[in-house]
């Protein structure tokens, strides 16, 4: 065996996933609204002008390739750490090379970090000074929330980019390169995938594209050929491959009941709530999706009505999360028929659209010099900071304008008279709030 049989053996043994990573824009799969031709970061990348940047999106949606594409079409250095595994020391070294290569080949360096969440205050600080001199390009890939997950001082000196789940076509299209691609993927093997297993893949997987990808490896991998040496998988194949069922009802059926269920909570109907929920998870359909709409549906139809709701429906979801299926079914049900039963009140979600209509179309960031932050003011702020009425020097509330002059008097929220918010008009009458 020679040297390039080796290395094909090598390449061979990868996963699917990786061995189909696209390495051009041109095979990247999906998030069009941040690599389409003529976009910012499609200019960066081809004129290699890339400034430090942060990937943030689920699983499985692109961000390490693109990563990766950039590197191989840039002329500078490329160097990937892990934050799991990576500590001070390796990001100093890191640094050191990217100046070595700056100052003596004029080169870029391109720090890729993964999992970019996971560093630390102390860690991210030893990072910063070689971002903002340039020293390096960092490219940062979280799963997580950067703004609210991360150092501020890092995502302020970066250019954030969010990335999508991929879409079922996005996931279909791949997975079919995959199965026709003799080099890179499964065509030596000639499988066969019906249509509805390979749909049941691509929807299943979530819009996670290394979930579909190891899904349709196993399915293809474990089926064993018929008497003309074809591979045929079937849904069952399919639906042992990436472990769940298929739905037993159409696409059009599955957004009915989805959406019978959203509308028997808004309606406490909790019987018919109860059948649909279920009617769904026997189906098919993940409970968490349940969750995530009966979560939605306590603040939404419920709110501030009974503000126990959203305390019940959170609950439920970390006791199914830890007890597992059915068990978890149980606090699922309390959560629905708790729901259902409670008053109603759709003033959270009026408050919420009203406040973010007057934040996008009327903003006003000339806010009251009084509620400013005064710490490192001048003495004219400073002064003004003194006119701020302490509430609890009242009893707890004081008249005093708090939005800025151009929304003085707007009302977001509004409560009625049904359950809590009965209290809460009491409340605000014995205040003289109203």
């Amino acid at each position: 065996m020679d040297l390039f049989d080796f290395n094909e053996n090598e390449e061979r043994a990868k996963p699917l996933a990786e061995r189909m990573r696209a390495n051009t824009l041109k095979e990247f799969v999906g998030q069009g609204h941040i690599v389409a031709e003529g976009s910012l970061l499609r200019r960066a990348i081809s004129l290699d002008r890339l400034g430090s940047c942060i990937f943030w999106g689920p699983p499985g949606c692109g961000k390490t390739t693109l990563a990766n594409i950039i590197a191989a079409q840039t002329n500078g250095e490329f160097i990937k750490l892990n934050a799991v595994n990576a500590g001070v020391a390796d990001v100093k070294k890191a640094v050191e090379k990217a100046r070595d290569n700056l100052k003596m080949f004029n080169k870029r360096t391109y720090l890729m970090l993964d999992e970019c969440h996971r560093f630390n205050k102390t860690q991210s600080d030893s990072l910063l000074p070689a971002i903002e001199q340039g020293t390096i390009v960092f490219i940062g890939s979280t799963t997580e929330n950067p703004y609210a997950s991360m150092t501020p001082a890092i995502v302020s000196r970066c250019r954030v980019f969010e990335f999508k789940r991929l879409s079922t076509d996005d996931l279909k299209g791949a997975l079919l390169r995959a199965l026709s691609d003799k080099r890179k993927g499964l065509g030596a093997y000639s499988a066969e995938v019906d249509k509805d297993a390979l749909d049941h893949i691509a929807v299943t997987a979530g819009g996670d594209l290394r979930t579909a990808y190891n899904a349709l490896e196993l399915a293809v991998l474990t089926t064993p050929p018929q008497a003309d040496g074809k591979i045929h998988v079937t849904l069952s194949d399919a639906e042992q491959s990436i472990q769940r069922k298929a739905l037993s009802y159409n696409e059009d059926l599955y957004y009915d009941i989805l959406s019978a269920f959203c509308k028997s909570l808004r309606g406490s109907d909790a019987n018919a709530a109860l059948y649909y929920a279920m009617r769904l998870i026997e189906g098919g359909c993940d409970p968490l999706l349940v969750f995530r709409r009966l979560i939605a549906h306590s603040s939404e139809d419920v709110g501030m009505a009974d503000p126990q709701a959203l305390v019940v429906a959170v609950s439920a979801l970390t006791a199914f999360q830890n007890m597992g299926y059915p068990e978890g079914l149980l606090p699922l049900t309390e959560a629905i028929i708790y729901v259902c039963e409670a008053e109603k009140s759709n003033s959270v979600v009026m408050a919420m659209d009203g406040a973010r209509s007057d934040a996008v179309k009327n903003r006003d960031d000339n806010i009251p010099a009084y509620l400013r932050d005064s710490s490192f003011g001048s003495k004219e702020m400073k002064a003004q900071s003194r006119k701020y009425l302490y509430p609890h020097e009242f009893g707890g509330w004081v008249e005093q304008q708090y939005l800025p002059d151009s929304l003085k008097g707007r009302e977001y929220y509004v409560p009625n008279d049904r359950g809590y918010e009965r209290e809460v008009k009491n409340i605000r009458k014995r205040k003289g709030k109203e």
